[in-house]
C-alpha cells in the first residue's frame, strides 16, 4: 500500500434467501404451515403484493378457520391486537415482510 491509499472495508449486504421468521407465538405445526403458505404466496404473486395476502388470508381460513388477516409488502410498520397464539411475523427474500393475525373477537 503507498502513504495516499486508504484501506476501506466494504460492508457486504446480506440478503436472506431463506424466510426468516421475527416473531411467532404460533403453535410450532401451525407456524409452519403458515410459513408455507406465505413462501408460496409471495413467489406465486412476486409482483402483487395484494394478491399473495389475498392468497396467505384464504387458505389460512380453509386450514385453521376464520377469521385471519394479512399484510404483505415492504417498508411498513404495525401494532397489532391479536387472539393469543395466531401471530406470525416474518421476512421472505430479504425484504418483503409478511404480518399474519386472528384479530379479537368479542370484546
Amino acid at each position: 500500500m503507498w502513504a495516499e491509499e486508504v484501506r476501506r472495508d466494504v460492508e457486504t449486504l446480506v440478503i436472506h434467501t431463506y424466510p426468516l421468521c421475527k416473531q411467532s407465538d404460533m403453535p410450532e405445526d401451525m407456524k409452519q404451515e403458515a410459513i408455507e403458505t406465505c413462501v408460496t404466496a409471495v413467489e406465486k404473486y412476486a409482483e402483487n403484493y395484494e394478491q399473495a395476502a389475498r392468497m396467505i388470508k384464504d387458505d389460512m381460513d380453509q386450514k385453521f378457520g376464520p377469521p385471519f388477516q394479512a399484510v404483505v409488502g415492504e417498508a411498513f410498520a404495525c401494532a397489532i391486537t391479536h387472539q393469543e397464539k395466531s401471530l406470525l411475523y416474518m421476512f421472505i427474500g430479504g425484504n418483503i415482510a409478511v404480518v399474519v393475525w386472528r384479530p379479537v373477537t368479542g370484546f
